[in-house]
């Protein structure tokens, strides 16, 4: 985070202070049937300045696991209104019977010294609503709490484990397992996972080629673990750590088209960016870096959880809860950078920023031209993407014909990849929209990069 202290670096500060686990299933964060076909992502939300920060549980979607959309408007579809009255980590399962179980932090904001045996639950027919909502408690440790809380089947003991991190006897952070079969209560905590230094966040993988992961966060890495048994104290640590900067939150996912497995990190310097790295083994223990062309994390998402579901359910959600009203522009060869408004100047800038609010634009048609397209901008909505001089900048509407035709312009496909976007001037026709240093302007497009500069992805 970099306003406040992650509770990852209070791990460096006090012994009593432990961080998160995690548990997933066949998919990494979620069993997968034979129909699904697409993803739910469970998140909070957090910015720079904390301008966006949300402890309630968020819903994104996404049909192929890369490129997000957020829910109900990157709003909460429901908040905690017990214990500290906010969550973090949540995690979505779908249970044994197919109807699902939501898990979460007891804490609100950034109080890492609170302490808590309990964790937030809620049940779901279809995540469109929320029933049962309790505190669940998982242990009597004291001086300690319970982060990060997963759940997984445990067909061995036709029980589900709840992992989550707590300090125990050892005085370091270590990875408990809860046994519960109805997720009201549960039994005697044991340690899962403790290779004798602090570990948190940990995600479980079972059962792939009789195998399974538990990856975790030591330091500011995220590192793996193995065992062909799902018996407390049977994991040990393995493969080759991965990290960007203060990295944690692993979300191990498997493509459901193709035999390729991502691993998401969430960083928090700056806080709030998650990372992807793929692989088609695990058993290698390696992962290389994606491209962040391919995919895009929910506006100021913060440590995900994962969960397939099948079409019919992707549709139930968007339809419950409803798509954006709003885009966002990714660079094309700055993957990292957003078109966004800065003193009234258009420009690309690096996620995550605030106020986050000047990256978001409404694609409304086009002042001039129907058929095209104009770029309202959300926070001072009177106020529309326009040239002047060839710059893009930010001005209010004054409702002459010039304004419309220099604030309107044409999508096509990219100019550099045609599954992205471009977009010409309606009144320049032989200039596009491109950055040049960062800037936002419209110039002819000739050369590889000029028509790079030319290529942004509309998403969310």
């Amino acid at each position: 985070m970099t306003k406040h202290l992650s509770r990852r670096q209070v791990l460096g500060m006090t012994a009593t202070v432990p961080l998160a686990a995690t548990g997933a299933l066949t998919l990494g964060s979620g069993t997968a049937h034979a129909a699904d076909s697409a993803y739910v992502m469970a998140y909070f939300t957090e910015s720079t300045t904390m301008l966006e920060a949300d402890y309630g549980l968020h819903l994104a979607v996404s049909t192929d696991g890369l490129r997000w959309m957020p829910l109900n408007q990157n709003k909460p579809v429901v908040t905690p209104t017990s214990g500290a009255g906010g969550l973090r980590d949540p995690f979505v399962l779908r249970k044994q019977d197919g109807t699902f179980v939501v898990l979460a932090t007891d804490l609100k904001g950034t109080d890492w010294n609170r302490d808590s045996v309990h964790i937030h639950v809620w049940d779901s027919a279809d995540l469109r609503s929320f029933t049962g909502y309790r505190l669940l408690k998982l242990h009597d440790m004291t001086n300690t709490h319970s982060w990060a809380p997963e759940a997984y089947w445990d067909a061995g003991r036709g029980q589900y484990g709840i992992l989550y991190s707590s300090v125990n006897s050892s005085g370091h952070n270590v990875i408990m397992v809860s046994y519960t079969t109805d997720f009201r209560t549960t039994t005697s905590p044991q340690g899962f996972f403790d290779p004798g230094y602090d570990v948190i966040d940990g995600n479980l993988t079972i059962g792939v080629n009789g195998v399974n992961y538990l990856y975790f966060k030591r330091n500011q890495t995220l590192v793996g673990a193995r065992s062909t048994s799902l018996n407390p104290g049977s994991f040990t640590a393995f493969g080759t750590a991965v990290s960007h900067g203060g990295t944690e939150a692993p979300t191990v996912v498997k493509s459901l088209a193709s035999d390729t497995w991502y691993l998401w990190g969430d960083t928090y310097t700056p806080n709030g960016v998650f990372y992807a790295w793929q692989s088609t083994d695990l058993a290698s223990g390696t992962w290389t870096p994606l491209d962040q062309r391919l995919y895009t994390q929910p506006l100021n998402s913060k440590h995900c959880g994962i969960q397939p579901i099948t079409r019919t359910q992707y549709d139930n959600l968007v339809a419950r809860w409803g798509a954006p009203a709003w885009n966002r522009l990714k660079s094309y060869n700055f993957p990292a950078r957003y078109v966004r408004h800065s003193g009234f100047a258009g420009r690309i800038d690096e996620y995550p920023f605030d106020p986050f609010p000047d990256s978001q634009w409404k694609l409304v048609p086009g002042l001039a031209d129907p058929a095209g397209v104009s770029f309202q901008s959300v926070n001072y909505p009177a106020r529309y993407l326009r040239h002047y001089d060839y710059a893009l900048r930010l001005d209010e509407n004054d409702g002459t014909s010039t304004f419309a035709a220099d604030a309107t312009f044409h999508r096509t496909a990219g100019l550099a990849d045609a599954s992205w976007a471009s977009f010409r001037s309606h009144n320049n026709p032989t200039r596009y929209i491109r950055h040049a240093n960062y800037a936002l302007r419209i110039d002819p497009v000739s050369t590889a990069t000029d028509r790079q500069d030319a290529t942004f992805q509309v998403g969310y």
